[in-house]
């Protein structure tokens, strides 16, 4: 039996120097401490990877490799996992920070005792450029309430999973050709293997880049991943409940993106939301 086993902090970046240094400090104080910190440069323009390479000559815990490739960010992901030693891996975003210092020891501890689960997630806390809390939400906790909803909505925040290797390389990685959604399709695929389980615990402090800008460029976004919503839900409806109401979310959501004077209409649309589709995957806090 292993009782300190080995986790990989996977730290995928490019042209992050503004924010990559916190991430690796935020794994780097976490209280598991049997960790190894791989930090994939995918081909950075900036100053990005001499700024990892000035914080690995200071912490052994750091693996520092670039890309000479541009890989993006699934293949880069796919990388640093391949050459990593540990039994889990955690992914950080190299714009998140953990929020919680007991993040990994929670996440070991869980998935040592529980070895039929294969995937375990938290909660987040969404801040703003400024570091301005946007609003935090828990996802919906359980196995049989997560495999209900997984088709319908992602309910992992990708910052928060802890994983193991041997499952990762059983389902085949990330697939590197899924433009947006590869961190779901992960999901979806170690969900076959195993079972999901989300801490009602905050574990990652989530920058969205994306906050504050209009409404056409939100719209844009639903209206150029309508075909791949679609293709990814149908790739796994044979495993997991909802295909229909999945689908019938991924047009509704289409239509939504042309409706005028949304923010008026927002109470009336969740609710129309929950009635068809369920209580939501997330509960909200603080919301601004």
């Amino acid at each position: 039996m292993i009782d300190n086993p080995l986790v990989s902090v996977i730290i995928p970046t490019y042209n992050r120097k503004l924010y990559v240094l916190g991430a690796i400090e935020s794994a780097l104080n976490q209280t598991y401490k049997n960790i190894e910190i791989v930090v994939i440069d995918d081909c950075s323009k900036d100053n990005t990877f001499e700024l990892i390479l000035n914080l690995q000559k200071k912490h052994h815990q750091i693996t520092a490799i670039r890309i000479e490739v541009n890989l993006g960010p699934a293949g880069t992901a796919n990388a640093g996992i391949n050459i990593a030693k540990g039994k889990y891996i955690a992914i950080l975003d190299d714009d998140d920070t953990w929020s919680d210092e007991k993040k990994l020891e929670k996440q070991v501890a869980f998935l040592e005792k529980n070895k039929d689960y294969v995937l375990c997630g938290g909660g987040v806390i969404k801040r703003d450029k400024r570091g301005v809390e946007i609003v935090r939400y828990l996802p919906i906790e359980s196995d049989l309430n997560i495999r209900k909803a997984i088709l319908i909505n992602n309910v992992f925040a990708h910052s928060t999973v802890l994983y193991s290797k041997k499952s990762f390389l059983e389902v085949g990685g990330y697939q590197k050709n899924l433009k947006y959604f590869a961190d779901w399709d992960l999901w979806l695929k170690l969900g076959t293997v195993g079972k999901f389980y989300n801490f009602q615990d905050f574990f990652d402090y989530y920058l969205d880049q994306e906050y504050g800008k209009t409404y056409s460029s939100h719209d844009y976004g639903i209206r150029r991943r309508l075909l791949d919503n679609i293709k990814l839900r149908t790739k796994y409806k044979k495993y997991y409940p909802g295909y229909i109401k999945s689908i019938f979310l991924c047009f509704a959501s289409y239509i939504y993106s042309f409706l005028p004077f949304r923010s008026n209409l927002r109470p009336i649309l969740n609710k129309l939301r929950s009635l068809i589709f369920g209580s939501p995957p997330y509960v909200y806090f603080n919301e601004k």
